[in-house]
């Protein structure tokens, strides 16, 4: 008898979200029969999640449906809040988090960041963003992070798995401007660097 499993996400929780039929089987396995393929996900990141209960519309998890948008629709300004009382999708502190251990720093220090924690013995993997694309330095993995925000938020979390299966135990990134994409895909890779629950 096949099992048939139907969610948002099908990944494990509070691993990196698949964005294609293989990063799904990669993550379940033989857990489940049959993965239908319906190509590789247009935005990559989830959805946004808005609550409109109150008397100002608040998102709760933003996503590939960005804030100005949802503004100049509904013609007001919405908060963003870091916390909410709402459970929604990915709200744990740690979320969307590959095996590496995610570290968070400003764009000018990813470099000698990244050459100390290679120096100290960890196989690093490197965000590096596109206006460095230049800068030297010693990592085990880089991942150069498009221009686009579009094209990043459709990649992230392709390169957070490219990251892990190259090995890395610690990956160093920074966040974009919080404009656009930028805001959903800074609140993953926050999640991301989130702390990790001790077993």
């Amino acid at each position: 008898m096949s099992r048939c499993v139907t969610a948002p996400s099908a990944n494990r929780f509070g691993s990196v979200s698949p964005t294609t039929a293989n990063d799904v089987r990669a993550e379940l396995g033989d857990v489940v029969d049959f993965v239908l393929d319906g190509g590789p996900c247009e935005v990559g990141v989830e959805s946004t999640i808005v609550d409109v209960t109150g008397e100002i519309p608040t998102i709760l998890r933003p996503g590939g449906v960005t804030r100005e948008d949802l503004e100049a629709v509904l013609g007001c300004p919405l908060t963003v809040p870091s916390t909410s009382r709402v459970p929604v999708p990915g709200q744990h502190p740690s979320h969307y988090a590959p095996r590496a251990r995610v570290v968070l720093v400003e764009p000018e220090k990813i470099v000698a960041e990244a050459q100390l924690a290679q120096e100290l013995g960890h196989q690093v993997g490197v965000f590096l963003p596109f206006s460095f694309a230049d800068a030297p330095g010693k990592a085990h993995a880089v991942v150069a992070v498009p221009d686009s925000m579009a094209a990043y938020a459709r990649g992230l979390y392709g390169f957070l798995r490219e990251l892990d299966q190259q090995g890395c135990d610690l990956i160093i990134a920074s966040l974009p401007v919080e404009e656009g994409l930028g805001l959903a895909i800074a609140n993953r890779l926050r999640r991301a660097a989130g702390p990790r629950p001790t077993v």
